[in-house]
């Protein structure tokens, strides 16, 4: 086989696959079109077997079953995560805590995790706060948050969301059967590569798409699993103390006297811690500051007393020369 021909065929899967990338956002429509028409070819032969089994019966009736089949069909089909959040007053967080865990066993699931930790009130009490997540079948979501809040004394907080991944898994199959499609003919042109070169690319084209492969199969998984499997958390928490305003005469004279009493204790408090704060000050700073000032006064007092005696001998002095 010649190269340039080997490398036209290996151009022509390169192309296919960036076509298919540019429309692996949308849906597979030959898919859904064959789903539709199943469907609708179905129905017609599920009413004409129920009729010719069953006795006539008024149409709104057949209309309703009818509903009601393709209903619980459609929901069959559906890949739907469901994840619920709960917050329970409960007395006995601990007790709460193992019945919870007992039920996610019961029906099929498991603890994934399990923290409790101490709470701290304004009156200086611990309480134990419990919170965990828990994850049960799909099927078992409902049951499982029903006996969850009977546990309970009082729910304070629910929130349920649900995120509907049919779309998402649809096309995820279909880019999972294109790519294992491309990757099938790959293999085709490895086997018929005579040279190092073209078997070098050929195999590389084939890691860059089974490395798709994986991806798009692990999402898959990913999906199925969130789907398949419930996720719950709940919070345990011990009921609040409710604070009681008892309000009155007496009462208010009480606390009246008992501020008086906190006052004046913080007043002879403040005077103490002064005392005991002024007491180094007053021996190393203001007893030898008081002690120098008043000797440099006496000292400045005697020489002054000193220069006094000389003038009065002066002026005296001067006087007897006068006279005379």
């Amino acid at each position: 086989m010649k190269s340039p021909k080997f490398l036209f065929l290996i151009l022509q899967l390169v192309l296919l696959a960036g076509c298919y990338s540019a429309q692996r956002s949308q849906p597979d429509p030959a898919y859904s079109a064959k789903t539709i028409k199943a469907q609708t070819n179905a129905q017609p032969n599920v009413e004409r077997s129920r009729l010719d089994e069953q006795n006539p019966a008024p149409a709104q009736v057949s209309l309703k079953q009818a509903d009601q089949s393709q209903s619980i069909a459609e929901a069959m089909e559906r890949k739907i995560i469901r994840n619920a959040d709960l917050t329970l007053e409960v007395g006995a967080p601990a007790e709460v805590q193992r019945k919870v865990t007992s039920i996610a066993e019961s029906l099929g699931g498991f603890v994934v995790t399990s923290e409790s930790k101490q709470r701290q009130t304004g009156d200086a009490k611990q309480e134990l706060e419990v919170n965990l997540v828990i994850r049960v079948p799909a099927t078992q979501f409902g049951p499982a948050l029903d006996q969850i809040r009977s546990s309970g004394s009082r729910v304070i907080q629910e929130k349920i969301t649900g995120q509907d991944v049919t779309e998402e898994f649809i096309d995820l199959e279909a880019r999972l059967k294109t790519q294992k499609a491309l990757e099938s003919q790959f293999l085709e042109i490895m086997k018929q590569a005579h040279k190092v070169e073209d078997a070098l690319e050929v195999q590389r084209q084939i890691a860059e798409v089974r490395t798709e492969i994986e991806k798009l199969e692990g999402r898959k998984r990913f999906l199925e699993n969130r789907a398949s499997l419930s996720t719950i958390t709940v919070n345990l928490q011990s009921p609040s103390a409710i604070a009681i305003n008892a309000s009155g005469f007496g009462r208010n004279i009480r606390e009246a006297v008992a501020d008086s009493v906190d006052v004046a204790i913080a007043i002879v408090l403040f005077l103490i811690r002064f005392v005991i704060v002024m007491i180094p000050i007053l021996i190393l700073i203001i007893l030898p500051g008081w002690f120098l000032a008043r000797l440099v006064f006496r000292r400045t007092r005697k020489v002054h007393l000193a220069r006094e005696p000389r003038s009065d001998s002066r002026s005296d002095s001067q006087s007897d020369s006068k006279t005379e």
